[in-house]
């Protein structure tokens, strides 16, 4: 978080203010955060070790906690998976759900799979592989409310694909209600994190209400909430 491709931008934010770019990091660095990680192997590679030690402490809560949400599943998407922690971990915590690790095709070049496991490069705004389920882990919070509709809709195609219908499991922030008993240290937090977003990409973190609108407006009929790690929530959306 501290090297200078990350806090560039924040010194960007009053001029960001006054232009049409769609972000701070777009106006610091002359193009988008994810566009710059293709062509810049470091912010690359840092971004992606970063996603992975995440990724290894949230999905051993996940599995250990939630292992009723895999349940019954036979096939699982990782939609921006990177190099595959997660996708690994459930499959080898769930050896007959067939697991892919879907991401960019620079991301995943190269990584090979095994077993249940298998890597598939794409853009998630184009198409999501077909799949009993479809894993959004600290994704969603990324994009802006047009295009997290926009992956909620193309993840929706993917699970009733193959004439059944399945679910999409959502890993992220769920932002504290102004009412009730708070945390101020949580709130600071999650006050922090939807300034990152605001910064670094098109992204905001939402509360419950919000992340329901997304859900709806994407098609989906329900969804289930299961607070899962600190901040984080899982949330099961159905068809």
């Amino acid at each position: 978080m501290l090297d200078s491709i990350l806090t560039k931008p924040w010194y960007e934010v009053a001029n960001w203010f006054q232009n049409d770019d769609p972000t701070p990091f777009d106006t610091a660095q002359g193009k988008t955060f994810w566009a710059y990680a293709g062509v810049e192997p470091k912010l690359n590679h840092s971004f992606n070790e970063a996603m992975a030690s995440d990724a290894r402490l949230v999905t051993s809560v996940v599995i250990d906690k939630c292992k009723g949400v895999f349940k019954g599943l036979d096939s699982l998407v990782d939609v921006g998976g990177g190099t595959g922690t997660v996708a690994k971990a459930i499959s080898k915590a769930f050896p007959e759900i067939q697991c892919t690790a879907f991401d960019l095709p620079h991301v995943v070049d190269g990584l090979q799979g095994s077993g249940n496991l298998k890597f598939v490069g794409g853009n998630m705004f184009e198409a999501i592989p077909p799949s009993d389920s479809i894993l959004l882990k600290w994704i969603l919070h990324d994009w802006n409310d047009e295009e997290c509709v926009k992956i909620l809709k193309k993840s929706k195609e993917a699970i009733t694909s193959k004439g059944k219908e399945g679910k999409v499991i959502i890993i992220d922030m769920m932002m504290e209600d102004s009412k009730g008993d708070i945390d101020d240290e949580s709130v600071e937090t999650q006050l922090f994190f939807d300034m990152l977003m605001m910064v670094l990409v098109s992204g905001k973190e939402r509360n419950e209400e919000e992340w329901a609108q997304l859900i709806f407006s994407a098609g989906f009929s329900d969804y289930k909430i299961t607070p899962v790690l600190g901040l984080r929530s899982l949330i099961e959306a159905f068809p």
